[in-house]
């Protein structure tokens, strides 16, 4: 009876004798946030400089801060890997071409290319997948895509709260490189940063998002001079990017490079941030960072971390620490630390996002958005997400202690989302590119040999703590599932106890109920008929309001919807209006800004003298419907806990009523 997001569709609903009006540009109605606009499809000089720069604070952050702990989890001494010259560069070269098979070629040169009207991620491959119509045929397939899209998007819940965690650990625990005596408050000091990251999520990214470039700039630049340093004094290290190291190395190590890949997964974690955050800057800016300052960082890294340790088989314990000289080392703590926090935020910013696209999608209750900037729409805060994902990282920092603990933990839920990601991007490809079997099973069968070989290895980390974000996996996807499957079998019981509108209307023309002055607002998901809500406002108060409008609020397939996109309005006579307001899976709709547009329109209606009527139901698991009796539970706890339809829609409360119902479902 409350307004829900509808099923996506390929485009707005065009029925007979709607009149089609576009929102105007300067003032979409959204939330007081601006219109979700899209980045320069090919911009230059000095904005595509600022984008570039931007991007490092924003995309980077997690790769970026890959150096702190990968190294040294490849010599872990369990793996059983000895400190070799052949080993130290069978390693290096797995590293190189990890970074180049999966991050350059795999993510920038194809899954980019796999945007939704600009805008990336998992769940903007899922809208694309949506989008089509649903034939008989392709149910089966259908039913398979989505489900791998709603595991993609539940497995980075679980990388938002590892990756604060293990990034900030991981740059506190140079402490005890510059001072053994202060190892023992790398815990408290850990907890206290992501405590305060959490804390002041409320005040949003936009007064200091401007300093994260910069950050993550002097970041590079400084793992890249100590690279350079290292490798002046050892350049055979050069010789592992001959990929002939990484083949022999398998051979040699048939036990302990299965177990070394789950450790070298863990340069190529922040691949996917590549994809999801490519809607704020577009794919020129994150390709030029990527290719002309990034990689040849991370490289240097690497190879002087490397050449350190073949000079000093002891730096293996912390090698990125010990590439700086004493003096640098408390400078580049401070950078370390600052760095782990922009990686952090960038994950939180994206779980913020990815759970509004899933409320806008419909499989999420509705929840408490908050727009953080007047100026950029995607930065919004979340307060139930901002609590969940507080909570999760503190107890993984106090459960596990330190990143080599948590290494344990990492990399399970980021190979299962790129394998997700490079099967969606198949399918993209084939109705999307027009790509032939022949090439699409090439890539198919080419990177996803790659994405289930870390996979397979990252399997073996589940009884030491890989269960973690398989667990907030598998709770996140069958809330959403659950969500989902009530809300559309509520849908139908809401659409089967309707009437349809032309006999509604054809039954008001006989009557003639009393008509008071006014206009009342109905906000319904079945726009079929007429709302369950209409039919006992009538039925117990006898009368209705001179002017009745039956709104509904769509979200379309699509991240943000054009102003030549459509507001629709059906005129149905006896004084009813059909309206239909579209937004984008990023957007957020508001009711009061709808109100305004239909009054430009020449639907005529006052705030003081329009009510609107929102129908509350309470749920009792009773009744027989497709779902199990728990899975029915779960649901209605959900429905009971979502915000409220006046909340969501930014309705004033002052002129909601509501009207409840008991449903057995």
């Amino acid at each position: 009876m409350s307004a829900e997001s509808a099923r996506p569709s390929g485009g707005p609903d065009e029925p007979s004798g709607l009149v089609t009006q576009a929102f105007p540009t300067e003032t979409h109605p959204t939330t007081g946030a601006p219109h979700h606009h899209r980045p320069d499809a090919n911009p230059t000089g000095r904005r595509l400089a600022t984008l570039m720069l931007t991007a490092l604070g924003v995309v980077y952050g997690d790769i970026g801060t890959s150096p702190l702990y990968s190294i040294k989890e490849c010599f872990r001494r369990e793996f059983g890997l000895a400190v070799t010259p052949v080993n130290v560069y069978g390693v290096l070269s797995l590293i190189v071409w990890a970074l180049v098979l999966v991050v350059s070629v795999k993510y920038v040169a194809f899954i980019l290319r796999a945007d939704n009207k600009g805008e990336g991620g998992v769940f903007a491959l899922l809208a694309l997948i949506l989008a089509r119509q649903q034939r008989d045929t392709e149910r089966r397939t259908r039913a398979i895509l989505i489900t791998m899209g709603l595991f993609g998007g539940a497995f980075l819940y679980g990388d938002g709260m590892i990756t604060p965690a293990i990034s900030v650990l991981g740059a506190v625990e140079g402490l005890q490189i510059v001072t053994p005596a202060l190892a023992k408050f790398i815990v408290p000091i850990t907890f206290a940063i992501i405590f305060t990251l959490f804390y002041f999520q409320y005040k949003g990214t936009a007064k200091v998002g401007g300093a994260f470039g910069w950050i993550m700039l002097a970041w590079f630049v400084s793992i890249g001079v100590l690279g350079i340093m290292e490798i002046t004094q050892h350049p055979g290290i050069f010789r592992a990017m001959n990929p002939w190291y990484a083949v022999t190395f398998f051979p040699a190590h048939p036990k302990e490079s299965f177990v070394v890949l789950g450790a070298v997964v863990l340069v190529i974690t922040g691949g996917e941030a590549l994809y999801a955050d490519m809607g704020h800057f577009g794919r020129k800016p994150i390709r030029w960072a990527w290719f002309g300052f990034v990689l040849p960082c991370l490289l240097l890294n690497y190879f002087g971390q490397g050449a350190l340790v073949l000079r000093d088989r002891t730096a293996v314990s912390n090698p990125f620490y010990m590439l700086a000289p004493p003096a640098f080392q408390i400078p580049l703590l401070v950078i370390a630390t600052l760095a782990a926090i922009v990686a952090s935020q960038a994950l939180i910013s994206g779980a913020f996002s990815l759970t509004q696209q899933a409320v806008q999608l419909g499989y999420t209750p509705r929840l408490n958005i908050v727009h953080t900037s007047s100026e950029q729409a995607g930065q919004i805060y979340i307060p139930e997400v901002n609590k969940a994902l507080a909570v999760g990282t503190l107890l993984l920092v106090v459960a596990f202690r330190s990143s080599a603990a948590l290494a344990a933990t990492y990399g399970v839920a980021v190979t299962a989302t790129m394998a997700i990601t490079t099967m969606l991007f198949v399918v993209i490809a084939r109705q999307r590119f027009g790509w032939s079997k022949l090439k699409a099973r090439t890539f198919l069968y080419g990177f996803l040999f790659i994405d289930l070989l870390f996979l397979a290895s990252n399997l073996l980390k589940v009884p030491h703590g890989g269960w973690v974000p398989l667990t907030i996996a598998g709770i996140v996807f069958l809330l959403m599932t659950t969500w989902k499957k009530g809300r559309d079998i509520l849908l139908e019981h809401m659409e089967t106890s309707s009437l349809p509108m032309d006999a509604f209307i054809s039954d008001v023309a006989r009557r003639k109920p009393h008509r008071v002055s006014g206009t009342a607002v109905f906000m319904t998901s079945a726009r079929g008929g007429a709302p369950v809500v209409l039919l006992h406002h009538l039925k117990h108060m006898k009368v209705l309001h001179q002017q009745v409008i039956l709104l509904s609020i769509r979200t379309a397939d699509v991240p943000d919807v054009d102003e030549q996109e459509t507001l629709e309005v059906e005129e149905l006579g006896q004084g009813f209006w059909r309206v239909l307001a579209t937004y984008g899976f990023m957007e957020q709709p508001n009711v009061p800004d709808i109100m305004k547009f239909l009054n430009a329109r020449g639907v005529r209606t006052r705030p003081g003298d329009t009510s609107f009527f929102l129908g509350r139901e309470r749920l009792i698991a009773t009744g027989k419907s497709r779902m199990a009796r728990w899975r029915k539970k779960i649901f209605a706890l959900m429905s009971r806990n979502a915000l409220s339809a006046t909340e969501f829609f930014s309705i004033p409360p002052n002129r909601v009523v509501e009207l409840g119902a008991q449903i057995e479902f």
